[in-house]
Formats: structure tokens, C-alpha cells, sequence
């Protein structure tokens, strides 16, 4: 093809790809089902990953949770076997109602969840366990990495295994588990993996450099693997990236931007958060930010000159955050030695 033709034809498809992201927007696209499907959560024990669990199990999906706290995980299990049940007894209703012709319009899979205790850090214990679940469960179709610890401390302050512990578990982690899933996927081109990332990996701020290194490892590796799936013409397998901004789950309790700012964007509420996730997953959509001024954000940062990303982060007030939620984890670490005697 001539390159003039080709150029002409790449700025088609460019403009076509902005329509479908307005359409995104614009008009609720139908979701996918997941009922039957195997879908594992990684950090499934709290926080979003309990939330995620909760939404899929509501879709009736055969959840794999999974966790390094073993008793929090069977917590979240025992939250899914009561939706299950509460699904489960309205079938039934269903079908007392409706007569037993109406039985074959019901699910034909047996809903259940799986719990497994595993170091998400450790590839050894990603290997075993993904082994244990193929064996246990079967084929998983939807992967959603999900786990993530932050250290909570200033660069110079943090210990090196605290920066470490957060590159694996935020970052490498995802190399493990998707070479633990990837290949059954690819082999039925059929599957899902979604990369739950942070606005902290798209954009960064000060204090937090460990965290925001492996948010931006992950988001990195999440755009690359989607570029490797559509040159290999791998299109039955999606991707989906997830970059909310602060999610009030404490896990960065006391961040702070200006005052005057903080009722324009509050901190988002977890059920949210993770509906919007859920639905961006079920539609395919490639990428979610939320709330959606993260995008202009994100587009200011890439086209503005550092120095004036500075300016507007001071204005903002999101130059220095994570500086009272720094200060709130060392007190509560001193407070916490003081008790222990330390």
C-alpha cells in the first residue's frame, strides 16, 4: 500500500478510535457475562479486592481468591458463599414460580469459590499455587492483579526490604501470575487479564517513590503486554487497565490536597470505585480513570513543561499530599514500638 494511502487510512482508524471512546462515555454498552467463567482476584482478603470478589460473585462468576492473610481471604470466601446462597434460593424461588419448564434459563454451573493462601511477592509460591488451581478449579479466564502494599515512608527513611517488598508485590507480581495464566489463554485466545494500577502510576508526586515506581512499572507493563497481544493478533484476549485516584480504603489515610480543593475531588468511595471498574472490565474498555478529570491530568502532565507541572501541583496542593499520611504512619509506628517495648 502507498504510504500516503496507509497515512490517510491510520488517521481514519485514529479519529474512528476517539468516536468509540466518546461512544464509551456517551452510551451504556452491553456487558459481558462472566457466570461460569473462573475469574481469580489477587489481595481478595480486603479493600478493593474484597469489593471485586463481591461484584463478581454477584455475576455469578467461580471466583479463586487470593491472599497472603489466610484468615481475611476466608472471611471475603465466607461474604461470596452467602451471595451464592442468596442467588442460589432465588433460582429456586424462580423456578417454583415459573414451573419446571423455566429450569433450563438457569445457570447450569454449580456456583463456589476457592480460597488459597499465597505470597504474590514470592514466584515460587505464584507457580504452586496457580498449578494447585488449575488442577483444583480449572482454566482461569479472568486475572485480575489486584494486590498492593505501600511502605509509607520517605525514600531516605525507608528500608531497603520495605522498597523492595513493594516493587514485588505492586510490580513483579504481575509478571508472575500472568505467565502462571497467560498461555491458556492464548492457546483459546479467550481470557481477560486486568492490571489494577493507581493515578499514581500515570502521574507521581512526592514522598511516596516506591509506590509510584511500581505503579508505573505495572501500568508499563500492562501497555506493553496489550501491544504484544495485538501483534500477535491475540484479539479474544483483553486487557484492562484500572487508575483510580484515592480510594478511601485507609490505606492512605490522612492525604491531603488543598482545602479549598478537597470537595471538587474527595477521595473516592470504594463500592464506586470498583463498579466503575467492573463495568470498564465487562465492556472491554481498555483503560478506567476515575474520576475522569484524572484523564485531563494525566494530558496536562504529558504536554506542560515540568516546571509547570510543579506550579500546578502547588496550587492543587498535591505537591506535598502524602506528607500528613507519612507523618500519621511514623507516629503510628513509634506509638506502636513504644507499646512492644522496642
Amino acid at each position: 500500500m502507498n504510504i500516503v494511502v496507509e497515512f490517510f487510512v491510520v488517521m481514519f482508524r485514529v479519529l474512528w478510535a476517539f468516536v468509540m471512546a466518546a461512544a464509551r462515555w456517551l452510551v451504556p454498552l452491553r456487558e459481558k457475562s462472566v457466570a461460569g467463567q473462573v475469574c481469580l482476584v489477587t489481595g481478595a482478603g480486603s479493600g478493593l479486592g474484597r469489593l471485586f470478589a463481591l461484584e463478581l460473585a454477584r455475576r455469578r462468576a467461580l471466583l479463586v481468591l487470593w491472599d497472603i492473610n489466610g484468615q481475611s481471604n476466608e472471611e471475603t470466601a465466607d461474604m461470596v458463599r452467602l451471595i451464592y446462597r442468596d442467588l442460589e434460593a432465588a433460582d429456586a424461588r424462580r423456578v417454583d414460580n415459573d414451573g419446571a419448564e423455566k429450569e433450563d434459563e438457569l445457570p447450569h454451573c454449580s456456583l463456589q469459590v476457592h480460597a488459597y493462601t499465597c505470597d504474590v511477592s514470592k514466584r515460587e509460591s505464584v507457580y504452586l499455587t496457580a498449578d494447585r488451581v488449575r488442577r483444583e478449579v480449572g482454566d482461569v479466564y479472568l486475572l485480575l492483579n489486584n494486590a498492593g502494599v505501600v511502605s509509607g515512608h520517605h525514600l531516605l527513611e525507608c528500608p531497603d526490604e520495605l522498597i523492595e517488598r513493594t516493587m514485588m508485590v505492586n510490580c513483579h507480581a504481575h509478571f508472575w501470575t500472568t505467565k502462571a495464566f497467560l498461555p491458556k489463554m492464548l492457546e483459546l485466545n479467550h481470557g481477560h487479564i486486568v492490571t489494577v494500577a493507581s493515578s499514581l502510576g500515570l502521574f507521581s508526586t512526592a514522598g511516596v517513590e516506591d509506590y509510584c515506581a511500581s505503579k508505573f512499572g505495572a501500568v508499563g507493563f500492562h501497555e506493553s503486554l496489550s501491544h504484544e497481544l495485538k501483534a500477535a493478533e491475540k484479539d479474544g484476549v483483553k486487557m484492562t487497565l484500572v487508575c483510580p485516584y484515592l480510594v478511601d480504603t485507609g490505606m492512605f489515610r490522612g492525604c491531603r490536597i488543598r482545602k479549598e480543593i478537597e470537595p471538587f475531588l474527595p477521595p473516592l468511595k470504594p463500592d464506586y470505585c470498583v463498579k466503575q471498574a467492573i463495568r470498564a472490565i465487562l465492556t472491554d474498555q481498555p483503560m478506567i480513570s476515575t474520576p475522569r478529570l484524572m484523564y485531563m491530568v494525566t494530558c496536562m502532565k504529558s504536554i506542560l513543561p515540568f516546571e509547570a507541572v510543579v506550579c500546578m501541583y502547588r496550587f492543587l496542593g498535591a505537591d506535598k499530599c502524602m506528607y500528613p499520611f507519612i507523618a500519621q504512619r511514623k507516629q503510628a509506628m513509634n506509638n506502636n514500638e513504644a507499646k512492644n517495648g522496642i
